[in-house]
Formats: C-alpha cells, sequence, structure tokens
C-alpha cells in the first residue's frame, strides 16, 4: 500500500471539497479502506503539511475534514483581499454573485450545477469581499451551507433593495443555463470598480467649477 500516493490522493479530495469538507467515513468509502487506516493518514497529512510549514493545513471543522490556510500566512491573505487591483470582481466571480443574488438562498452545489463548473474560489472571494455570507443551513443531507448577498452588495451595485435588480427577461425555467447567462450581462453592465468611482468624481469637479 504506497501510503504517500494516499495521502496526496486525500489532500486533492479534500482540495475538491472545498469549505464542506468531507469526514472520515466519506473518504474511507471513496478510498475503499479501513475508516481506521483513513484516519491514521489523516493524521499523517495534518503533521505532513504542519511540519513542512505549507501554505495550507488540514482542518476538522463542524465534523469534517477540510483545507484552510496557514493562519502564519494571514496578513498576506488580508492584504491580497483588500488590494486596489483586486477590487474589481472576475467574471467567474460576477457571474457567481448573478446566480446568488437572484436565486438566495442557495448552496455551492445549485451554484455548480447551474454554471457547470466549480465555484469554491469564486464563492470565497465574494464571501472576502463582503457581497455575500452564510445565511443557513439546507435541510438535506450534510446540512449544506445557504448562502444569500450582503447590505454591501447592495451599495456595491447601487440598489435601494434586491427588488430593484434588473428583471430577467422570459426565459423558459429549464434554461438555466441562458439564464445564468443573462443575469450575468446583467449585473456586469452595473458594476463599478472603487478605481472608476474616483476617476469620476474627478471628471466631474471640473463641472461643477465651470457651472459656478
Amino acid at each position: 500500500m504506497d501510503f504517500s500516493k494516499l495521502r496526496s490522493i486525500i489532500e486533492g479530495l479534500l482540495f475538491m471539497a472545498g469549505d464542506e469538507g468531507l469526514t472520515t467515513k466519506q473518504l474511507a468509502e471513496i478510498l475503499q479502506l479501513d475508516a481506521v487506516i483513513t484516519g491514521d493518514l489523516i493524521g499523517d497529512l495534518t503533521k505532513e503539511l504542519k511540519s513542512k510549514k505549507r501554505g495550507v493545513q488540514v482542518s476538522f471543522v463542524a465534523g469534517a475534514y477540510r483545507l484552510t490556510t496557514n493562519p502564519a500566512h494571514a496578513a498576506y491573505f488580508e492584504r491580497m483581499a483588500y488590494s486596489p487591483s483586486r477590487s474589481s470582481l472576475s467574471q467567474a466571480a460576477l457571474e457567481t454573485l448573478s446566480i446568488v443574488a437572484y436565486r438566495q438562498p442557495i448552496t455551492r452545489v445549485e451554484i455548480e450545477e447551474i454554471r457547470g463548473v466549480k465555484s469554491d474560489r469564486a464563492l470565497q472571494s465574494l464571501v472576502n469581499k463582503d457581497l455575500i455570507e452564510e445565511v443557513g443551513r439546507a435541510e438535506q443531507i450534510g446540512r449544506p451551507i445557504l448562502y444569500g448577498t450582503t447590505k454591501s452588495f447592495l451599495d456595491y451595485f447601487g440598489l435601494a433593495g434586491l427588488d430593484a435588480l434588473p428583471e430577467p427577461s422570459s426565459i423558459p425555467d429549464d434554461s438555466l443555463d441562458e439564464q445564468t447567462q443573462m443575469l450575468f450581462e446583467r449585473m456586469e453592465g452595473r458594476q463599478m470598480t472603487i478605481e472608476d468611482m474616483r476617476v469620476s468624481d474627478v471628471e466631474q469637479e471640473p463641472e461643477s467649477e465651470s457651472e459656478d
């Protein structure tokens, strides 16, 4: 039995699982191993990542194991989150945000079913920017997190409330991909970065002076 390979597989599985993580039982079933052996492998991987001072580590949260960032690097993560160059949203993040806005409360799995791709990074980026937040747990197996928009979301897009969101066009309910793309295009047009707002303010000042 190649324990080094198995630890590497577990690391990859935890990365794929994202915030929801995996329990020892789930990992054992996937690896087709005894739960005790699986537990030992998780313990070895945890020690290995910690001893090598890797950027990620294994944490046990709410009954499941998941990969988290190294707390010793927190200052750098905060600097990244609030960097002016990252003030605008990526296409993936904006698309994910549009789905949350119109279909909230919604789980990560439901978002990924609509987008057709993994959305862990986009969700984490939106949470870090305080545009979405956890609003509860779904009444499903595993009690997945339900996401919804925040007050900062309304401020960011200049909306008085969720009822001020652009109305979707008449698209069949089963055309989720088309509807998602349409929502993305509607919201992309409303986005304004911090830098855009600064430029806008500077451009408006001379006009005020000329009117006086």
